[in-house]
């Protein structure tokens, strides 16, 4: 049968052309004549020249056969270049996933071979047939005169370049369909600020939510990924579908808010639980502020530093602590506009936010006592796993200037509007709970876990002055007309080089509690306060 009549039959599991006996051994023979001595002549000359169209044929037929069979090394000692089509072959089974290949011969042209190649391929539970086409040329070997399939990365696709490779693998995580706490779609087109955070939550939950990548063959350069074109779908995938802690009320009212100033940030989370309710941010960035920013809280830092003052016998609500202009301990510090009230109670100063009295009892407590009240109680500075990217706050230990300043809120204390919530809502409750965003049963993660609870009378006093700074205090303004349990702290944060100090507010109503920011807001109170009132109403 002539291949290039198109004759074919199946040889070894691929379809391929025979070709007469005429092509066979028609190279390298031996001629043994029988002299009488025992003797043989010498070894024919190697042949020169382009290959016959038997040549053609024949190679073409055996490399395809051994292709097809999966026997790659012999496959490649068909071809002019060993090495390298081994490589290739190799490569095609084992990195294109091609568990199984039907190769199809076409017509030859000259020395050139087209041929179809369906290839079954199996990745994970994901199986498909690509069929496409591609073609071959046979030289004659320089050395050994045989017929040889001219080695190109095209003969295992078309596609292919030197140095590069075929792969099968899954492209990107599924996509997920994040809900509400209550099963609502959550869409970015109703959620901006929810934008950057959907596809943290695809790449870590995707499968894990049930769905399932989508997988492709690509044609990968020298470099890997880089300029990879896909050749073949395996499979679309699925979206997965996700439940969050976030509450679409919460999140619309978070939205409206922040949307107000050109930068702002908020996070409001549930107390009783650490379920993260609402995040929201004015600019709609890769960086995500509310979770992962990293700033001077400011006199919110107050909190923390009144349970460790409280729990160490220092203060007490109603106990004396006068509130003058200015206090020195390693450097001079005031409070805003220079106030004073010499007959203050430390209640008072907590909810007229007084930094000279708070920092009069800066050499009270040891230098380690307000790093180990954060962490200990409030869980700051532990590894939190929220289910997305997130900052967990740090409190330092320091001495002299740097530990006054951490006292109110500056210095090298660092936090994020959801550290601050967070430790609005351990107050609230008595205990910290890690917030969340994802529920850590979906991937069995640990959440942080404080040492302690603040003690019953700490976080009752601490409540109390909350309570008084809500109603009569700096927080006052902000939280008019919020009727319940309600708890307020505002903050006014100085940062180098800017004319205005970042605002800070952090409260709880119930069991919900929030925690905003505005970079150079001023004071507190009127810039982050109207936001987080917000979304307490709201929620």
């Amino acid at each position: 049968m002539d291949m290039r009549k198109g004759a074919k039959i199946a040889v070894g599991g691929v379809a391929v052309a025979m070709v007469g006996a005429a092509g066979l051994g028609a190279y390298n023979l031996v001629d043994a004549v029988a002299d009488g001595t025992g003797t043989k002549s010498e070894a024919a000359p190697v042949r020169t020249g382009p290959p016959t169209g038997d040549e053609v044929d024949q190679a073409a037929h055996d490399f395809l056969a051994a292709w097809a069979a999966g026997d790659t090394e012999h496959a490649a000692t068909l071809t002019d270049n060993a090495s390298a089509a081994s490589a290739a072959l190799t490569g095609y089974r084992e990195s294109a996933h091609v568990e199984k290949v039907t190769l199809e011969p076409g017509a030859a042209t000259g020395a050139k071979v087209p041929f179809t190649v369906t290839a079954e391929i199996a990745y994970g539970k994901q199986h498909s047939t690509w069929k496409y086409t591609s073609s071959l040329a046979v030289v004659r070997g320089r050395t050994s005169g045989k017929a040889l399939v001219d080695w190109q990365p095209t003969v295992v696709h078309p596609e292919l370049r030197t140095g590069g490779t075929l792969r099968t693998d899954a492209v990107q995580a599924p996509q997920v369909t994040a809900l509400d706490r209550d099963g609502e779609v959550l869409d970015p087109k109703d959620h901006p600020s929810l934008a950057p955070v959907l596809p943290q939550l695809r790449k870590r939950f995707g499968e894990k939510a049930g769905g399932e990548p989508a997988v492709e063959v690509r044609a990968q350069g020298p470099d890997g990924g880089a300029g990879a074109r896909t050749l073949h779908v395996v499979s679309k995938g699925k979206p997965g579908t996700l439940r969050t802690t976030l509450d679409s009320d919460a999140q619309r009212a978070a939205e409206a808010a922040v949307a107000k100033r050109s930068d702002a940030s908020v996070v409001a989370v549930k107390p009783s639980t650490g379920e993260i309710l609402a995040v929201a941010n004015s600019r709609k960035t890769e960086f995500n502020p509310a979770l992962q920013g990293q700033t001077a809280p400011g006199s919110t830092m107050k909190v923390v530093t009144a349970a460790t003052l409280l729990e160490q016998g220092k203060a007490a609500p109603g106990k004396p602590l006068p509130c003058p202009k200015y206090a020195t301990y390693g450097m001079r510090f005031h409070n805003v506009e220079e106030s004073e009230n010499p007959k203050a109670t430390f209640a008072q100063d907590f909810a007229a936010s007084c930094n000279t009295a708070f920092i009069s009892l800066a050499d009270d407590i040891p230098d380690n006592a307000l790093a180990a009240e954060a962490r200990d109680v409030f869980g700051l500075g532990l590894e939190w796993k929220t289910g997305i990217g997130s900052f967990d706050g740090s409190v330092p230990v320091d001495s002299g200037a740097g530990k006054a300043a951490a006292m109110i809120g500056q210095g090298r204390v660092q936090m994020s509007p959801l550290n601050m919530a967070s430790v609005a809502a351990t107050v609230r409750t008595g205990s910290f709970h890690q917030p969340y965003l994802v529920a850590p049963s979906v991937d069995d993660r640990e959440l942080a876990r404080a040492a302690r609870s603040l003690p019953a009378p700490v976080a009752r006093d601490l409540r109390s002055m909350m309570r008084l700074t809500a109603l009569s205090g700096t927080g006052a303004r902000a939280m008019a007309g919020l009727g319940g349990d309600v708890g307020a702290k505002t903050g006014s944060a100085e940062v180098d080089n800017q004319t205005q100090p970042n605002g800070w507010f952090t409260a709880y109503r119930g069991d919900v509690a929030a925690a905003a920011v505005v970079p150079q807001g001023g004071h507190g109170g009127d810039s982050a306060g109207p936001i987080v009132a917000a979304v307490l109403r709201a929620g």
